[in-house]
Formats: structure tokens, sequence, C-alpha cells
């Protein structure tokens, strides 16, 4: 019994031997690692205290603090970054969809400010700014050096001022200039229209009156068509669409998803991944939806693609997005300030990260651009004599297999054919998603 004894002493005693001996090499480890820091801050304070005590001018206490504090947060990612309380207050009045300046969304690239997307009607849209741009200067002003926040700074100003940017492009083989005025952002983050039976959204943004602007709008295309049965499909329009608030993504995405996962986000932290799913209800009812994107569509506009790519309830076109797949928090801080910190990645419900790779469209559709206009051309003059069928000869004979209601139907429905034909010369990438939609009711009519 004493030996059974002893051996068990002998054991635990081992057994706690051999935890510390594995734990002694940890806990060295740790604190090793935490003097590390320790030296670090104490290189930084050093190094503070300096530059306010030695510059050759004085410098504020505040601006250094804030310029230490936005250099370690854009040293990160592009989209990691300081908001002072003003910067803050203007982001909350961005998201309901009014605010003053030039109207593009941008980014950083290689320390280049790159246009992600102009929006709808706004001044830089209407200057002809595209995604895909380069700004270059400022009113002169290089911009190459600035962080983000500093370039963006730049562009802002009062409201009726002019700015003049410069532009590199692809294509152009000299920068040029732009003259803006600067204008009230008014963002209608939803607009529709029928075109021949099939609705278009156009969504232009993800801000707070997103969901509700597109069921609206929805349903006036479907009250025009005189009733859902006559609807054919809606052509969803998210091109140089930079993205928002992603619970108006979800909640777009979920308009037309009966059931199944949306998106997911993962971060460092393993309980705090999450999972966004769809609840039963499609707005369209089942009805086919050809969704439009480009290298403009970012960020909400991508999550929402990629949900219905991968649920099979819409088909894709276009060309390749922006590639914007992670996840900012906004974290407020002491002072009215926040840091906008990047915190996950995005995963489209087949577990794709949208990171950097963007959606690649099911049918890739290039958007035609126009050839310049060459003022030495000679415009040759219409006709004025209208073209002529046989209905239009004296005496011709009728068609005696249609009664006059199908004849009426027939002549309509011809009327909104052409309509579409004449929508391919003013944006090829919607008239191809338009016939999309007609082939895909001309195949299966009784699909509802």
């Amino acid at each position: 019994m004493k030996k059974i004894v002893m051996s068990a002493i002998v054991g635990t005693f081992s057994g706690a031997l051999l935890v510390t001996q594995v734990a002694g090499p940890l806990v060295a480890q740790e604190v090793e690692a935490e003097e590390s820091v320790y030296q670090q801050l104490d290189l930084f304070g050093d190094i503070f205290e300096r530059i306010r005590s030695q510059y050759v001018e004085e410098v504020s206490t505040e601006d250094l603090v804030t310029a230490a504090i936005n250099g370690m947060l854009t040293s990160l990612d592009p989209h990691s970054s300081y908001l002072s309380a003003k910067d803050f207050e203007d982001m909350q009045v961005q998201t309901k969809g009014e605010f003053g300046g030039l109207g593009i969304e941008v980014t950083q690239e290689e320390g280049y400010i790159k246009v992600i997307s102009p929006m709808d009607d706004t001044p830089a849209d209407k200057a002809g700014v595209l995604a895909g741009d380069y700004i270059t200067h400022v009113n002169g002003e290089a911009l190459l050096g600035l962080v983000l926040d500093d370039a963006v700074e730049k562009m802002r100003g009062p409201i009726g001022s002019e700015i003049i940017i410069t532009i590199v492009r692809e294509g152009t083989a000299e920068p040029f200039d732009v003259s803006i005025i600067r204008d009230t952002i008014k963002l209608t983050a939803v607009k529709g229209r029928v075109v021949g039976n099939t609705v278009v959204l156009r969504i232009t943004t993800f801000n707070d009156q997103t969901t509700s602007g597109m069921i609206e709008e929805l349903n006036k295309g479907i009250e025009e068509l005189g009733g859902i049965e006559n609807l054919d499909g809606v052509v969803m329009d998210l091109r140089n669409n930079p993205g928002g608030l992603l619970n108006e993504a979800i909640s777009v995405s979920d308009a037309f998803l009966e059931k199944g996962e949306i998106v997911s986000t993962r971060s460092r932290i393993a309980d705090s991944d999450k999972r966004y799913n769809a609840e039963p209800g499609d707005i369209a009812a089942g009805k086919p939806i050809v969704l439009l994107i480009n290298g403009g569509s970012a960020s909400a506009s991508e999550i929402v693609a990629g949900a219905l790519q991968d649920h099979r309830r819409a088909i894709v076109v276009g060309t390749k997005s922006f590639g914007k797949g992670s996840v900012q928090s906004l974290i407020p801080l002491r002072g009215d300030g926040a840091m906008r910190l990047t915190t996950a990645r995005y995963y489209t419900p087949s577990g794709r990260s949208i990171q950097a790779l963007g959606i690649s469209p099911d049918i890739v559709v290039k958007q035609p651009v126009p050839p310049p206009v060459d003022p030495d051309a000679v415009v040759e003059e219409k006709s004025a004599v209208p073209e002529r069928s046989e209905a239009d000869l004296r005496g011709s004979i009728t068609n005696d297999s249609m009664t006059e209601e199908e004849k009426r139907l027939y002549l309509e429905e011809l009327d909104r054919a052409e309509e579409s034909a004449k929508l391919r010369d003013e944006d090829y990438q919607l008239a191809y998603a338009i016939d999309i939609i007609k082939g895909l009711t001309a195949i299966a009519p009784d699909t509802p």
C-alpha cells in the first residue's frame, strides 16, 4: 500500500516538473515580448519629445499625436485610418445620402489616388471622371506622398467653388486636367425604369435608403406593367457602385433569396466570425435576374453579386469587380473621433474571399468605348423618307391570322424590341442584360 502511495506522489511530482520545464520557456517568451513592446513605446516617447522640443518650428501636440495614429493605421492597409471628430461626423452624414463634395469614391494604390467610381449625376460624373482614373494633382499640387485622408481633404472645399484635378487614364497618352464645381451631393440610392417587360433597378450606393428604395422602385415597375405576371425579369445595375453599409447589402440580397447564407465574415478572433442568412420571401417571385458589375463595383456591391451568383439566383454580367473584400469596424474614440480598422474579410456563400480577386461575371461583356469625334468627318444625313413595308403598299391584303387585339399586342412587342435595340447604342451592357432576360423568358415562358 505504501509503495502505491509513493508511486503516486512521485508521478505527480514528475508531472509538475514536466509542466514547469515546458511552461518556463513560454513564460520567458511572453515576458520578453512584453519588454520589447515597452522598449518600442519608450522609443516612440523619446522621438515624440525630441520633435516637440527640437524641431525647427513649434508643432502642436495634438497634430503630432494625430499624425502618429494616422500613420500607424494607414500603414496597415488602404482602408484603415483615423477619423477626426469632423471627419467622423461627415462620414455619418454621408450614409444618410446627402453631403457636399465632388461625388467620387477613391482609394490609394502604391501611393497614388485611384478612383473606385464616380457616383451617378454628381459633379465628377458629369465632368467625365471614370472608374480606374488616377488623380495625380489637385489645383496643380501633387498628391503623391500624401496619405489618403490628406489627399481627400485637398479635394474638399466650399460648395460652388472650382477645383482642377489632373488625371492619368489608361489608354490616354498624356495626363489631362478636369475642372469640377463642388456641389451638394444628393444621392438617390435607387432609380427604376421599365424597358420592355423588364424592370431595371440602378443601385448607386448602399445607404440607409437602399433596400426601401429598391422595393419601392420594383413595385412601381410591376404596377406599370400591369402585374407581376407581365414581368419578364429584373436587371440589377451595380456598375460603379462603391458600396456602403453591410446591413443594406445583406437586406438587398435577402429580398431575392428564399434561404441560405448571404455572406460570412472571418477575423483573427474565432468567436467573432459571423454568418448572415436569408429569410423566406422573394420580392421578384422567382423571375430571372441579371446583375451588372464592372471595375467600379466594390464592397457591398460585391457581397450582393457574390450571394446571388453563388445561389444561382442571378446571372452576373459585365467585367470583374473591384475586389474590396475587407470589413472595416468603426470604433469611436475619446474626443468624438473614431478609428476605422480592418477587422475581417468577406466570404461569399461558397466560401470565396472577395478580397483582391473580386467577383468574376458569368458572362464577360465589355462596354464599348465610343470612338473620338472627328470634326472633319462627313456625316450622312438620314433620308426623310421613312422605311416602307408590305403593309404600306396600297391595296395590300390583310393578315387574317390575327385578331385586332392580337395585332395590337404584336405591334406593342415590336415597339419594345426597337426600344431595346436603340438602347444598344446608349448602353451596350444594359441592352445585353435585357436581351438575356428576354431569352430566358422565351425558352421558359411558364416559369414563375
